[in-house]
C-alpha cells in the first residue's frame, strides 16, 4: 500500500489479501516472481493493486495469476496496460509439478496472500499459498475465537488497572 493508507502492511508490501486466511486454510507457501510490464510495475511502486478475488492456475505447465487488479499508471494515458490481464507467475519446475500433483489429487487451489518488491535488485515478487476452503462453520469458529481471544485480552488490561 503506498505511504498514508490506513490498512497496515509489512514494509515493502505493495498489497495483501487479507481474505485469504479467513476463507481458506492456508497449507503452503511459495514465492514467485511476476511477469510485469513497465506501466504495471509504475504502478505497483504507488501501491495501486488489489488481490481479493485473484487466484492461480496451472495451464500447459505455466502458472497464470487470473484476477489481480493493477490500476492504470496515471502518467502513460495511452500506453497504459490491461488492469485485469492474466499475469505469468515465475517458479521452478520442480515446484510447479509438485504443485500441480497437490491441486489434482486433493482438491486444493492457489491463492496468492500478498504483493511485494523482494530480491537483490528489488523485483516484484508474490506469495502464492496452497489452500483448502472453509466450511461456514469453520469460518464461525475463526470469528468466535477472535472474539474470545479480544474479551480475554479487555479482561487482562482491566485486571491491571
Amino acid at each position: 500500500m503506498a505511504k498514508g493508507s490506513k490498512r497496515k502492511t509489512a514494509s515493502g508490501d505493495v498489497a495483501t489479501n487479507r481474505q485469504a486466511s479467513y476463507r481458506y486454510n492456508l497449507l503452503e507457501r511459495f514465492e514467485a516472481g511476476l511477469v510485469l510490464t513497465g506501466t504495471e510495475v509504475k504502478s505497483l511502486r504507488e501501491g495501486k493493486a488489489q488481490l481479493k478475488d485473484s487466484y492461480a492456475v496451472i495451464r500447459d505447465g505455466e502458472v497464470w495469476l487470473v484476477g489481480l487488479y493493477i490500476a492504470p499508471y496515471g502518467p502513460a494515458a495511452r500506453d497504459n496496460h490491461e488492469p485485469e490481464r492474466d499475469r505469468k507467475l515465475l517458479l521452478r519446475r520442480s515446484e510447479i509439478d509438485r504443485l500441480q500433483g497437490r491441486i489434482r489429487e486433493r482438491g486444493l487451489t492457489l491463492v496468492p496472500t500478498r504483493i511485494y518488491f523482494g530480491g537483490p535488485r528489488s523485483r516484484a515478487k508474490v506469495e502464492i499459498a496452497l489452500a483448502r476452503g472453509k466450511d461456514l462453520y469453520d469460518k464461525r469458529e475463526v470469528i468466535r475465537n477472535r472474539e474470545m481471544a479480544r474479551d480475554v485480552q479487555r479482561e487482562l488490561r482491566e485486571a491491571r488497572r
